[in-house]
């Protein structure tokens, strides 16, 4: 064979070999795709022309004893982002441009939802109509943007009730749990208050929905072999509430700027309305909530977040002398008749004068008198007589110093203090001119309004104290109901005897002519009811009162404090009475009425 024979004979059996290995690694290949990893890109192929929807179920509805609503929804729209469809950095910009949304922003909450990407991620809520017609005409230009008919959390307005109701929120992060239960990223879960401590019933069990897509992203419908889920929707709840009682005691702040209210059926620890003061809009949370708004509220120095009822501590003040006085007459230092040194506008105590508030003084007083003109210079001696143990044994007997149980989360249990407590405040020593201050309701003597609402509710019923509690019915998705019966929560560490005693103190205190609090106004019903005016470092002093009635039968329990309100007398008392005429005539036109009945 010639040299060019040879030469082309080699280039065929190159050509030959070439051919021979590239069908080799084609088989090759297609052994690898088509049985090696035959699942794995069965799997792919299925989540591309599959996607997974959420169906978020309706969340239950909230409602007052008489089946106005607190909380409901209303109809909306939410967009989110299939990661694994996106075209990010295009379609971002796109989409910011078309709900205001900085992309830093949606990138940031795309970075921070751990649910696997063919799951949408929730990038903004509450969007109105006109943007979600313009995604659905032009959805060739947002490839992986997606939206959906939402729900958005509608609060009553103008009755305070954010400090019981709370609100929700979104899961933003990693294995979030409500309760035991796991959620997924972007889903609304309570975040305070009510919507909190029962999420659980109130948000239901999210479903399934499986459609098929084009590989443009178009949805062709669902899928005909993966049926949906549709889940469950939320249960609705009743609570204790009176939105009517609700929203007089929220308007009878009028112009002052901080306190609370607590109005309690002492028969069965029912609340029946509970306000904080100043209060914040709670439909603010059912959405992403603006930067400069979220830090105006935590900036603002009346901290309007805070939850007055039942984290706000105060002093007690006149209020406590009702604990003295239950422990001198449970320890048996006095009787109804016996007296102390008189009053003359205060008491010396080693070289100290302690005042009374009323300098003319009150002279020669007994208990019952005592509590009624709420005489300083008595109880400081009765303080005396007890002792700072004896004094905190009998407080903490009455609920102060722990929480009071009730279904809200974040209670705070006050400060109750001991000679333990004394010693570990104050290491270098302290004298029993503490124990003066402390039998006054001053001092380092704390209590929140709820507490002060318990114990008195207490007195108002025999001694018996219930579990303050606001939930009053849960009714489920298929019309099942369950309602918790009241708890009793203690007894006062009082004798019937006692309890006799101090009642007389108390109605001697709204009745009798030199009672602190004979000027409130409450037409056709005796009243029992003590002030307090609560010292106070960081301005004027704090106004408290306590009122329940009718006397003979009390049905109702309301504590009121205004902060820098001044004398409890002047302040707090003139609202309890107002609230007291707006409740029993309220109860006494519904029963007449008969047409008003409660839910439950």
């Amino acid at each position: 064979m010639s040299p060019q024979q040879i030469h082309m004979e080699l280039r065929g059996r190159v050509a030959q070999g070439v051919i021979a290995l590239v069908f080799i690694l084609i088989c090759a290949g297609l052994f690898r795709l088509q049985i090696q990893r035959h699942s794995e890109l069965l799997n792919q192929s299925e989540n591309n022309r599959i996607r997974v929807k959420p169906i978020v179920p309706k969340r239950g509805v909230i409602s007052d004893r008489f089946g106005t609503e607190l909380v409901g929804n209303r109809p909306s729209y939410a967009i989110s982002i299939v990661r694994s469809e996106l075209d990010k950095y295009t379609t971002i910009r796109q989409l910011s441009a078309l709900i205001g949304f900085d992309s830093m922003l949606i990138m940031a909450r795309l970075k921070k939802n751990r649910e696997p990407s063919y799951l949408p991620a929730v990038i903004k809520r509450d969007v109105e109509f006109e943007k979600i017609a313009i995604l659905e005409e032009q959805y060739q230009k947002y490839p992986g943007i997606t939206y959906d008919p939402d729900r958005v959390r509608r609060y009553a307005s103008g009755i305070s009730a954010q400090c019981f109701t709370g609100y929700v929120g979104e899961v933003i992060g990693q294995n979030k749990f409500s309760g035991e239960i796991p959620v997924r990223e972007g889903s609304l879960i309570g975040k305070q208050g009510i919507e909190k401590k029962f999420d659980e019933y109130l948000r239901g069990r999210e479903g399934t929905r499986y459609l098929e897509i084009s590989a443009k992203g178009v949805v062709l419908g669902d899928l005909a072999d993966r049926p949906a889920n549709p889940g469950m929707s939320g249960a609705d709840l009743i609570l204790t509430i009176d939105a009517e009682l609700q929203r007089e005691a929220a308007n009878s702040f009028d112009t002052f700027c901080c306190g609370a209210i607590v109005a309690i059926n002492p028969k069965n620890g029912e609340i029946l309305a509970i306000v904080s003061k100043p209060d914040y809009d709670a439909n603010i949370f059912s959405g992403v909530i603006p930067t400069d708004v979220w830090d105006k509220i935590l900036n603002d120095p009346r901290k309007p977040l805070l939850n007055r009822p039942l984290d706000g501590r105060y002093p007690p003040a006149s209020q406590f002398k009702l604990v003295t006085a239950g422990a001198l007459l449970e320890e048996g230092i006095v009787t109804g008749e016996t007296v102390f040194e008189p009053c003359r506008g205060g008491w010396q105590f080693g070289r100290r004068w302690f005042r009374c508030w009323k300098s003319a003084g009150h002279g020669t007083e007994n208990v019952v008198r005592a509590i009624a003109e709420s005489c300083d210079t008595y109880f400081y001696q009765a303080g005396l007589k007890l002792g700072i143990d004896k004094l905190a044994q009998y407080a903490r007997a009455c609920g102060f110093g722990a929480p009071t149980g009730v279904d809200l989360p974040h209670e705070n249990s006050g400060l109750t203090p001991n000679s333990d407590t004394l010693n570990r405040m104050y290491p270098d020593g302290w004298t029993k001119a503490l124990t003066l201050n402390l039998s006054i309701g001053q001092g380092e003597l704390l209590v929140t309004p709820l507490q002060a609402a318990q114990f008195f509710a207490g007195l108002a019923n025999n001694g018996t104290v219930f579990t303050p509690h606001l939930l009053k019915t849960i009714i489920f998705p298929d019309g099942s109901r369950v309602s918790p019966p009241p708890q009793i929560s203690f007894m006062l560490p009082f004798s019937p005897k006692t309890l006799k005693i101090l009642d007389q103190g108390l109605l001697a205190a709204v009745h009798s002519e030199d009672g602190t609090a004979k000027g409130i106004a409450v037409t056709k019903y005796k009243v029992g009811g003590k002030t307090g005016t609560a010292q106070n470092p960081h301005g004027e002093n704090h106004s408290w009162f306590v009122g329940f009635a009718p006397f003979e039968d009390p049905q109702i329990v309301i504590v009121v404090i205004v902060e820098n309100g001044g004398n409890g007398s002047a302040v707090a008392a003139p609202m309890v009475g107002a609230l007291l005429n707006f409740y029993l005539k309220r109860r006494t036109d519904l029963a007449e009425s008969g047409v008003e009945k409660e839910r439950g």
